[in-house]
């Protein structure tokens, strides 16, 4: 088994991507196998990787690529978590799978489809720009079709209240790519940008605070890493500013899902985000977004001929991914896993 690591621009750490066809596909075999994994990125000088990228050529006729992502806890080697997705490791896996031409040479204009397998979203991933060992991407996060704007609410509802021991929050919780809890950085006493990108660990631990709080409201594990948060606000004219928790700190930026997601929250109405942005009526709505480590934008096609708008899809340009290494074999460690999975594998006669 063949792996290789990669980093997508404003990514919180790199991304080991690993081939997996004929391995171990649930949770109960692969956490041995990624443990070992993990040990060895260790004692590699690899203990920065947290994100771990699974891919195989996808068997579905509508897709180049099935993709599973793996969130690695700081806490522990053998501490996952498997229930959400990240888009700079679906980058990272488009730029590796063209090295191993599980698709064809990446040139620009192609488009790699992606299903993932940890949520079912569908994702294409369009060439902007293609270099030996990197690349620029547009993600297109496709929706389907009837997609209404309010099924994203979590809740059902564009604003719930979550409370701490320092204070009750209004908050919305909305889906797309990742769960996701948007809070007024304004409720927190942050009043200029600046304040916002410099927050530190006071900031930092009551937003972790207000997670938890909208996790059980959601009734998902305190210990998953999901919903991820964000404090939002607009310091100027229509742009948003974020600033993201990550594993296990700050997002240097904000998360692919976490932009796409925002953007989606952001025209749907009564929303946290909403109430910064004016409304569009075109039908495409480009959201532009400020973090502490750079902007970006992204745009949401919109269908509105309906009595409720309904979602087609958010994109996100100019987003590059690198490569960091050649092939790192695990060889030994497949064989460990593919013995384990024969084990477990019911008898036939």
């Amino acid at each position: 088994m063949i792996g290789h690591l990669a980093k997508a621009s404003g990514a919180p750490c790199p991304t080991l991507v690993l081939e997996t066809d004929g391995i171990a596909d649930t949770e109960q075999l692969l956490r041995p196998l990624l443990t070992e994994i993990r040990r060895r990125l260790v004692r590699g000088g690899h203990a920065d990787v947290l994100k771990i990228a699974l891919i195989s050529a996808s068997p579905h006729p509508l897709f180049d690529l099935d993709y599973r992502f793996v969130q690695c806890l700081p806490d522990a080697l053998d501490s996952f978590d498997f229930g959400g997705s990240c888009g700079h490791s679906i980058l990272t896996s488009v730029l590796v799978a063209g090295q191993l031409r599980l698709v064809t040479r990446l040139a620009p204009g192609d488009r790699v489809r992606l299903r993932v397998l940890n949520n079912g979203d569908h994702v294409v991933c369009e060439v902007d720009e293609s270099r030996r060992n990197s690349g620029d991407f547009t993600l297109h996060f496709v929706q389907q079709p009837g997609t209404r704007l309010s099924r994203l609410l979590m809740t059902g509802r564009p604003v719930d209240r979550v409370s701490t021991d320092s204070g009750t929050y209004e908050v919305s919780l909305a889906s797309l790519g990742n769960p996701y809890v948007f809070v007024d950085a304004r409720d927190l006493g942050i009043g200029t940008q600046a304040e916002l990108f410099a927050a530190k660990a006071d900031v930092f631990d009551e937003i972790q605070r207000i997670r938890l709080a909208a996790a059980a409201l959601l009734g998902m594990p305190a210990d998953s890493v999901f919903p991820k948060v964000a404090a939002i606000a607009s310091y100027a004219p229509d742009r948003l500013s974020a600033r993201a928790i990550s594993v296990p700190t700050w997002h240097p930026t904000l998360a692919l899902t976490g932009t796409t997601c925002l953007a989606a929250a952001a025209i749907t109405r009564d929303t946290v985000p909403a109430r910064f942005l004016s409304r569009w009526a075109d039908g495409s709505a480009r959201i532009e977004i400020d973090t502490a480590g750079g902007s970006t934008v992204a745009v949401a096609k919109v269908d509105g001929r309906s009595s409720e708008p309904v979602l087609q899809w958010v994109s996100v340009s100019r987003k590059q991914a690198r490569l960091l290494s050649g092939p790192i074999g695990f060889d030994s460690v497949y064989t460990h896993t593919a013995a384990v999975r024969s084990a477990h594998l019911p008898l036939t006669v």
